[in-house]
């Protein structure tokens, strides 16, 4: 007689979780749900809150197409425009060294490299409104505020892919040139940066595309841009005027990721 087949045993739909783990969940979910009924919105507030909203828009509507107003407003995007551009490319340019110094078994620096790495997360960790706010008292209004802001924003995103980049980089060609006595220099642009360019081309072009979307904000604490409009706009309730800069706005941002979206396709 045939021996019965053992039961299969039905695995587990769910992984098994310790302790420690279930305690941060609980604590988790006991945070999130004190925080939903502090911050959250409320259906009666929303409620109550539509009927301004529906007047608001109506206010915004039609927006305003006045050719002096539009020439006053393609100047500032222009700006803003130049603001991200210059801002971004100087960024750039300042994080590949910045990288190469803090970049795990590259950098000539030794075990000083958490030295540039702190200075990357403390660039990274600040928001961009507050080092608007720090350069607009020192340097004064306007766009020079903002390109400042823009590169320090810029490090601070880039230098911390570009130093990833650099740690994940073929390993052969950079052993192959140093068997030969070439410099840590040498390597860098011999063999680690040709094999990581299109991970920097991309991270500089997602950096670009944050610039421009950076300096449109960082007009409404007078750092230049089209939002230093948006800002006088609605401190003199010229709402259509408002609704005309978000539309603009709006059209940047598209037309900012087309392009970006079809540069980074080329170079993968």
């Amino acid at each position: 007689m045939a021996e019965a087949p053992a039961p299969s045993r039905v695995p587990s739909r769910l992984p098994s979780i310790s302790p420690i783990t279930f305690t941060l969940l609980v604590a988790f979910a006991a945070v999130f749900l004190v925080s939903l009924g502090e911050v959250a919105p409320s259906p009666e507030r929303l409620a109550a809150g539509a009927p301004q909203m529906i007047e608001l828009i109506g206010r915004m509507l039609p927006p305003n197409l006045e050719p002096s107003f539009l020439q006053r407003m393609g100047w500032r995007i222009l700006e803003t425009l130049q603001i991200a551009l210059v801002g971004t490319v100087i960024g750039v340019v300042i994080s590949l060294p910045i990288a190469w110094l803090a970049a795990r078994g590259i950098s000539p620096l030794g075990a000083f490299r958490q030295l540039p790495r702190a200075l990357v997360s403390l660039f990274r960790t600040i928001p961009d409104l507050v080092w608007a706010l720090i350069f607009v008292s020192t340097v004064g209004l306007g766009a020079v505020a903002g390109t400042m802001t823009i590169v320090v924003d810029t490090v601070g995103f880039c230098g911390r892919f570009f130093a990833e980049a650099m740690e994940e980089a073929d390993k052969k060609p950079q052993e192959a040139l140093r068997a030969i006595g070439a410099s840590q220099v040498s390597v860098l642009f011999g063999a680690t940066l040709p094999s990581i360019m299109p991970t920097l081309i991309n991270s500089s072009l997602f950096a670009l595309e944050k610039g421009v979307r950076s300096s449109v904000v960082l007009g409404l604490v007078g750092a230049g841009g089209i939002g230093q409009e948006l800002k006088v706009a609605f401190d003199l309730f010229q709402y259509r005027n408002a609704s005309a800069i978000i539309l603009a706005i709006f059209a940047i941002v598209l037309v900012m990721e087309y392009f970006t979206d079809r540069l980074r396709a080329r170079f993968q």
